[in-house]
Parts: C-alpha cells; sequence; structure tokens
C-alpha cells in the first residue's frame, strides 16, 4: 500500500468515526449511511467537487445535495474537515438543540448546506432544479470566449429516494430535458429500515434510468476508490445526458457485528460496537471524535483549492464585465436577488365598468407584463398551462438544446414540479413559480413545507380554487385545501377577490422573501368598486376595509376572501335595505394581516364588533379566530358536488341572500 493510499484510507475512517461517534454521543441518529458511502463521497470531494470552504455562497460552485438526509453526519464531517464554518464542537453537539448540526440538514442553518433534505425524493427534485437554473443562466450569460456559468450539480441518493415517487418524477423529467451536468451517486447499500430492499424494491434501477435517459454505471465496490474515480470521470464527460452511478456499498462499513444490517440504519451502533468497529479497522479507541492530523491537513486542502477557482473565476468574471458591461450589471443583479427598479411599471388595472374576469385570467395578464420587466422569471403548469394562463409564448421554451427559454413543461408531475422549483430558487439567480389546480396541492405539500421551512421565494399559483369550477365535481374541487396550506408556518397565503386584487396580490408575492401561494378562481368575477375603501389598505396590509355602510357605525362586520367577497358585498346592500349597518372586509390574506401592528388590525376588525360572519367557500376550521364564539361562519364541511359553478354557489349557501340572513341571526334579528 503506497502513503497516498493509507492517507485516503485515513481521510475515510476519519468520516466514518466522525460519524459513529457523534450519533453514539447524541444516541440518536443514522450511522450506518455514512460509513458505508464515505469512501465514494470522499472522492467526489476531494477530487471533483469545486467548492471554496471559505466562501460557501461563490455563485459558480459545484451543488452538491445529500438526498439522504438521514445520513447527515457524512456531510458534516466532510463541511467540518474542509473548513467550512463548522467547528468540531458542532459535531459533538449533534442533534442538540440550537446546535448547526441537526438530524437532518437544514438550508440556511448550516453553511454550506444547499438544501434542507429529509423527505426522502424531495433532494433529487432540488438537484435537478439547480442544473436547470444553471444550464439557463449559462445560456443567457456565457459569451464565446467568455464563461461565468460552468459549474454541476451532483448528489448523493438512497434506495429510500428512488423508492419515492417524486424521485420518479423529477428524474423522468431531468431524462427528457438531457441535463448533462448532473450526476447522482447511488448508495446501493441495499437496507432500509425495515430490513433488506428484497422485501420491496427488487426492481432493476439502472434500466429504470436508462430507459429514462440517463447515463448508467455500475460500480461493483464503492469502497474502490479507482473505480469511483473513473466512473465520475465518465459522468462529467456526458454532457447530453444526466448520469446516475450505482454504487455497491455496505451500510455500517466496518462494524462486526451491524455492517449489512439494517440495525445500521436508524440507531446508535452502540458503545460497544463503536470499540469493536475501531478496533477492527485500526482506530485508536480513545479519544472520541478524533481527528488525525494528517487527516486534517489533506481535507484542508481544500482552501487552497477553492480560493484558486474563486479567483479563476472572479478573474474571468472581471474580463467578462469589460466585454459585455451590461450582461455583467445584469448578472450582479440576479444573483443578489433583486428586481429591476421598474418591474411594476406595466402591471395592468382594471375599473369596476370592465367585463367579469377570473382571477386566473388577471393573474395571466399580471404575468404577460411580469415577464417584459423581470427577466429571470421562469417556470411553468404540471401540463395546465392553458387552464392556469402561466405559458408566456413571447419567451420561448426551456428544452433540451434550447435551455434559453423561460416557459417550462413540466407534465403531469406537481410532486417533482414542487420541489424542482425549489431547487431553482435555492440555486439563486432566477425567480420561479408553479402552477397547478389547488385541489393538487395535496400533491405538492412536501414541496410547498420546505419551501416554507427553506424560506425560498417560489410563487406557487394554484387555479380552481372552489366549488365554482363546477362540473369536475368534488374530485376536483378543493374543501379543506385553503386551510391546509394555511396550516404551514411561514408560508403565505393570498386568495384575492378580483382583478385588481390580483395584481396586488403578485406585487406582495414578489416582495416575500419566502414562498408565497395565489390561490385564484377558474369563474368570472366582477371588478369590484373599492372607491369606498379605507386608505392606506389593500391586499399588502393582508385585510382591508372595503365598504363600509354610508351613515352610521357599521352593526356586523362580513369578513370574506376570493370570490366570495362579491357575495359580501351584494349581503351588505341586502342588509342595508333591511336598515342593518354591515362593514365588508376583504381578507385575502390572514398570514400578511397578522404581521400588522395591532392598531391597523383592530381598526379593521373593532374589538367592540363582535358581530361578524365570515364567508368562504372552503372548511370553516380556523375562521373562529375572526368571527369569536358569537360570530357566524358560511364555509362547507363536506365535499362539492357536480354541477355548474351557480348552482354549487346557491345550493351551498353562498349567496347574498344567506350571508345576509346569517348576519340577522348574529345581530338577533
Amino acid at each position: 500500500m503506497t502513503h497516498q493510499d493509507r492517507l485516503d484510507q485515513l481521510c475515510i475512517n476519519t468520516i466514518r468515526m466522525l460519524a459513529a461517534d457523534a450519533v453514539q454521543k447524541a444516541k440518536s441518529g443514522h450511522p450506518g449511511m455514512p460509513m458505508g458511502a464515505a469512501a465514494m463521497a470522499y472522492v467526489l470531494w476531494t477530487r471533483f467537487l469545486k467548492h471554496n470552504p471559505a466562501n460557501p455562497k461563490w455563485p459558480d460552485r459545484d451543488r452538491f445535495v445529500l438526498s439522504a438526509g438521514h445520513g447527515c453526519m457524512l456531510q458534516y464531517a466532510l463541511l467540518h474537515l474542509t473548513g467550512y464554518g463548522l467547528s468540531l464542537e458542532d459535531l459533538q453537539n449533534f442533534r442538540q438543540w440550537e446546535s448547526k448540526t441537526p438530524g437532518h440538514p437544514e438550508h440556511g442553518l448550516t453553511p454550506g448546506v444547499e438544501t434542507s433534505t429529509g423527505p426522502l425524493g424531495q433532494g433529487v427534485g432540488n438537484g435537478i432544479g439547480m442544473a436547470i437554473a444553471e444550464r439557463w443562466l449559462a445560456t443567457q450569460f456565457n459569451r464565446p470566449g467568455h464563461t461565468v456559468v460552468d459549474h454541476t450539480t451532483y448528489a448523493i441518493v438512497s434506495d429510500g429516494d428512488l423508492m419515492e415517487g417524486v424521485a420518479s418524477e423529477a428524474t423522468s423529467l431531468a431524462g427528457h430535458l438531457k441535463l448533462g451536468k448532473l450526476i447522482y451517486l447511488y448508495d446501493d447499500n441495499r437496507i432500509s429500515i425495515e430490513g433488506s430492499t428484497d422485501l420491496a424494491f427488487t426492481e432493476d434501477v439502472g434500466r429504470r434510468f436508462e430507459a429514462y435517459g440517463w447515463h448508467v454505471q455500475r460500480v461493483a465496490d464503492g469502497n474502490d476508490l479507482a473505480v469511483v474515480e473513473a466512473a465520475i470521470r465518465a459522468a462529467r464527460a456526458e454532457t447530453s445526458r444526466p448520469s446516475l452511478i450505482i454504487a455497491r456499498t455496505h451500510i455500517g462499513y466496518g462494524s462486526p457485528n451491524k455492517q449489512d444490517s439494517h440495525k445500521a440504519h436508524g440507531e446508535p451502533l452502540g458503545e460497544d460496537e463503536v470499540k469493536l468497529t475501531k478496533q477492527k479497522l485500526g482506530w485508536p479507541l480513545e479519544p472520541a471524535f478524533l481527528i488525525p492530523e494528517e487527516a486534517r491537513q489533506e481535507f484542508r486542502k481544500a482552501l487552497d483549492r477553492g480560493r484558486a477557482w474563486e479567483a479563476e473565476w472572479r478573474q474571468r468574471l472581471s474580463e467578462y464585465a469589460a466585454a459585455h458591461p451590461q450582461e455583467a450589471a445584469r448578472w450582479d443583479r440576479l444573483m443578489d436577488g433583486k428586481l429591476p427598479d421598474d418591474w411594476d411599471a406595466d402591471l395592468p388595472a382594471f375599473a369596476p365598468s370592465d367585463p367579469a374576469m377570473a382571477t386566473r385570467a388577471a393573474s395571466g395578464k399580471v404575468l404577460q407584463a411580469l415577464f417584459s420587466r423581470i427577466p429571470n422569471m421562469i417556470g411553468g403548469s404540471a401540463d395546465l398551462a392553458p387552464s392556469t394562463n402561466t405559458y408566456i409564448k413571447e419567451y420561448g421554451e426551456f428544452q433540451a438544446g434550447s435551455y434559453g427559454g423561460r416557459n417550462l413543461r413540466f407534465g403531469v408531475r406537481e410532486h417533482a414540479m414542487g420541489s424542482i422549483s425549489n431547487g431553482m430558487a435555492l440555486h439563486g439567480g432566477v425567480r420561479p413559480f408553479t402552477a397547478t389546480f389547488l385541489i393538487f396541492s395535496d400533491y405538492m405539500r412536501p414541496a410547498v413545507r420546505l419551501a416554507a421551512l427553506m424560506g425560498v421565494p417560489v410563487v406557487f399559483i394554484f387555479t380552481h380554487d372552489s366549488i365554482g369550477l363546477g362540473e369536475d365535481g368534488p374530485t376536483h374541487q378543493p374543501i379543506e385545501h385553503l386551510m391546509a396550506l394555511r396550516a404551514i408556518p411561514h408560508l403565505t397565503v393570498i386568495r384575492p377577490a378580483d382583478a385588481n386584487e390580483t395584481v396586488e396580490a403578485w406585487r406582495a408575492a414578489l416582495a416575500e422573501q419566502g414562498p408565497t401561494c395565489l390561490v385564484l378562481t377558474r369563474q368570472n368575477l366582477p371588478v369590484l368598486d373599492r372607491a369606498g375603501m379605507q386608505a392606506g389598505g389593500g391586499v399588502e396590509r393582508g385585510a382591508y376595509v372595503l365598504s363600509d355602510p354610508p351613515t352610521g357605525k357599521p352593526q356586523v362586520i362580513l369578513i370574506a376572501t376570493g370570490s366570495e367577497v362579491s357575495v359580501a358585498v351584494g349581503a351588505q346592500k341586502l342588509l342595508a335595505e333591511k336598515g342593518v349597518a354591515a362593514r365588508v372586509v376583504s381578507m385575502p390574506s390572514w398570514e400578511i394581516f397578522e404581521r400588522q401592528p395591532p392598531e391597523y388590525r383592530a381598526s379593521v376588525l373593532p374589538p367592540l364588533i363582535t358581530a361578524r360572519v365570515a364567508v368562504e367557500a372552503g372548511s370553516p376550521l380556523g375562521w373562529y379566530k375572526y368571527v369569536g364564539t358569537s360570530g357566524e361562519i358560511v364555509g362547507i364541511t363536506r365535499f362539492g358536488a357536480s354541477a355548474p359553478g351557480k348552482v354549487n354557489f346557491e345550493k351551498f349557501g353562498f349567496t347574498p341572500e344567506n350571508v345576509a340572513a346569517r348576519a340577522l341571526a348574529v345581530l338577533g334579528q
């Protein structure tokens, strides 16, 4: 064995034993995957991965995604060893309160972690989104003799990742798009939590990916560094297809009693087994968390390599700026995440005399204006562009061999659409959006939740938002979906009442630092007369007084969202005929309203006016926070029905007459 061979094994065993010691100290975690995948991860990180630990946000770095997030000690060990801002003490605090080393990787918490992973399959889609962003930016900015975007996205994926449906959707699309700068290493250890993958996963993964259009290689021994290196090198040379490297590994490698066992998957090895493993690998029993100095020095070479890579890139960027100053200025703005100064200059406005318009149609008009002003806005729908009004034909399509278009064709792949868009936002430089029916937010919920957890600015467009969509019936009519989305922390949900609120909703969404859901109608809605609205209100405040009684103080408050706001306006008129003064409050966004100062909230919903009626064509769950125990909620507690939308609204009680009657009941009249 040569000196380099011994050094390689020392470095690999350092990763393995840091993982085993950290999980053992925490008495919780997954030691087996880091121990089994350490060798191929070592090859990737020390011989291929272009990164700068001193600047984790360098734009032209390679992206690394640990989709198998349960094996996070592998990533934490590599981040510490290569010189990121992760200390040995952080490793020793694995899975502890407020540590930088949580039980699964979290973007924004740990330096060098590109995305939050753990829900299996999501990282697979995130990586594909990053590769899409890289290709789009490269097409937009690279010029002959000047390359400013040229990096690769890598991921380590597991059996569990590839069992999940989201991974199948995402990798199918990646193959269609021929994303050549995408390389996934499959940790084929053949073990899941319940035992051998023979229990439930016996397909030929390689042939599946070949059918998807991927370049597939098989490595018989994931500990054979030369073969792993050759496979990665071949994958990098394949530029017309994404690559999957299937590496046969051994979970819990080195553990005498738990290697190749599900017992190495989700629990510590145990004190005795850690000692036996160290003995087998020729590792000192003490101290725990040992990092031999020779191994540390080898890993820390990443700092010098990273500085050199980034310095060389910055020189290229400087030369690019001299040759193409306008493009360089645009690059800076896009990578800073800034919108152009005049981004909202062309947004449409609508008058009450205009024809009734569905908010999905109004959104399409807004999107048309935004595309002309925001050059990095890119997105699409899950095969529903004609229905969601999200295809802007003047700006081309993002397709294999034509990566400069801004319309994405996701196909019927809602799961993948969400996770891919998160990856695009995480990459930086693009402003992604997605679109589908609100009922299919069920399919996207894991990705929407992770967008909220990470705080990434994706706009999720959900149309066909209620029983008002009509004849397609209860399978397509959302009931509980608005509340389900509102239940996600740090997610902003906006349901505009008409075309003008839709314009404001888009303005608010693009101002958000995190994700936003725009919930839009299929059916046409009147353009509301907002002449009587109080100054300083609107969608940007979350809720506002749309209409007060012409004389006297309000006796009852009608609170509504979306298409039901015009119903509340009709009820206000009926109540006025009966001598009852009603205030109409449009509340497009609970979340934005809750951020407002208490004084503003009290001005919209005065505490002394306890007679209140909430009107929303969905689950009433949650509305009592606004109407109290003495108020009324006109909502839906059953599934919808197949009938014309107007008939549904009548049958379910979303009429001015019923709302007025409920208001009178609240008043005891």
